[in-house]
Parts: structure tokens; C-alpha cells; sequence
């Protein structure tokens, strides 16, 4: 699905600031593409031993590529429909 115009209504329905807006789509962006790393990391190398310094491996494959929705407009959508929950963190607490 394609991303369609976003109104700045609809963004401020959801929260006082745009930039907040932003902010919590790009959050949300950013773990759809950890999940989907970690899923094909996981995929590709099964159960064996992963580490943090493991090497992203190289796509080799052209033929098994698979298109999927971009994670910018999956986030998008998510914050539209109400599906993205946020709060702040008050550093004194901690």
C-alpha cells in the first residue's frame, strides 16, 4: 500500500505538537526495521550462534526477494489508526 497525503489535522488529533508526531513515527520506523532484521538474521543463520559483531550478511539472491510495505508507512499508518502508545520518561526519576 502506498502512502497517500497526510493531513496536518489528522496529525495534531493524535498530538498537541508535529514534531512529537514525528518524533513517534520515526521511533516506530526504526523497530519495524530492527524486528525485521532480527527476523531475517534469525531465518537466514537459524539458532546457531549470533553475536552483536556478526556481519550483516549480503542479499545473494535476487530471485527470493520479496517486496514488503516500507516501514515509514507502516509506522504512519500505526500512529493514524491509534495503534502507537507513548509516554515520557522524567529523567529525575530514575
Amino acid at each position: 500500500m502506498a502512502l497517500v497525503p497526510i493531513s496536518i489535522r489528522d496529525l495534531e488529533e493524535k498530538t498537541d505538537d508535529v514534531f512529537e508526531a514525528v518524533v513517534v513515527m520515526t521511533r516506530r520506523s526504526k523497530q519495524i526495521i530492527h524486528q525485521r532484521l532480527v527476523e531475517k538474521m534469525l531465518n537466514d543463520e537459524g539458532m546457531e550462534e549470533l553475536s552483536v559483531l556478526d556481519p550483516i550478511p549480503e542479499e545473494k539472491d535476487i530471485e527470493d526477494y520479496i517486496e514488503m510495505e516500507k516501514p515509514t508507512t507502516i509506522a504512519i499508518n500505526d500512529f493514524l489508526s491509534g495503534q502507537v502508545k507513548w509516554h515520557y520518561i522524567n529523567k529525575l526519576d530514575q
